[in-house]
């Protein structure tokens, strides 16, 4: 079974327009998570998907791989989906381009819960370190079941904790595994109310009645959303190079 690393990149973020290039401590942000990409064990290849000739240039100017796709792509999972559309992909991470601090083994981790329970679809989470992530609408926090299957994903602070402060809290890490087969059901899912509501493509899943096994890890990066994020991250990386 074949398994592939998808990164989506589009320029046209709204908070922060051209992020995928953005330079961090003397590269661009997209080349830190292909980076990351390249150093899974278990794939059997990394590439980058986008619509935009800078990110296709600026992309195979470090070695990657890359496919074009529509700008009609409605989503990061759209865009996954037709970049591996015919390939000999059994499963597919779909990894996004604004996390510089997942490590390898959480892909690995990825794969390796999708081979052994063959799951349609998976994810990660890992404990709220800091009461501000709890409130922070850029911080999106996941609920489980007792099998470890998310009842819901939201930018509001979930679980409520009314009186019990010791409850978990979890972030949802940006990263997500697919069978191939339910790659293609996925995107053909008509898009949910709750997914427009949070702008969380994952709820369409959870909206038509299927489910995301998510799995806890013990991360302790974040996603770049915003200029804070940018300034956090090139002082962290820059102590790390």
């Amino acid at each position: 079974m074949k398994k592939l690393i998808v990164i989506p990149a589009r320029y046209g973020s709204t908070r922060l327009p051209g992020k995928p290039l953005l330079n961090i401590a003397g590269k661009p942000l997209l080349r830190w998570v292909f980076e990351k990409a390249l150093q899974s064990r278990l794939k059997d290849g990394a590439l980058i998907a986008t619509d935009d000739e800078r990110i296709r240039d600026a992309a195979r100017a470090f070695g990657a791989e890359v496919v074009m796709t529509s700008p009609t792509c409605a989503s990061g999972t759209d865009r996954v989906y037709e970049a591996v559309k015919g390939r000999d992909a059994g499963l597919v991470v779909n990894l996004q381009g604004d996390e510089p601090f997942i490590e390898p083994s959480m892909i690995d981790d990825l794969f390796s819960v999708m081979e052994r329970e063959r799951a349609d679809m998976a994810t990660l989470c890992c404990p709220v370190a800091d009461e501000r992530e709890y409130t922070d609408p850029n911080t999106v926090k996941v609920v489980l079941d007792r099998s470890g299957f998310a009842l819901y994903f939201s930018r509001s602070p979930i679980p409520f904790r009314r009186t019990d402060r010791t409850v978990t809290v979890y972030k949802h890490v940006g990263i997500y595994g697919y069978a191939g087969s339910f790659l293609e059901q996925f995107v053909a899912m008509p898009r949910g109310i709750l997914e427009g509501a949070e702008s969380l493509e994952q709820l369409r899943v959870l909206e038509n009645g299927c489910r995301i096994r998510v799995v806890p890890t013990t991360y302790d990066g974040f996603g770049i959303d915003t200029e804070e994020d940018l300034l956090r991250a090139a002082e962290r990386l820059a102590v790390r190079t």
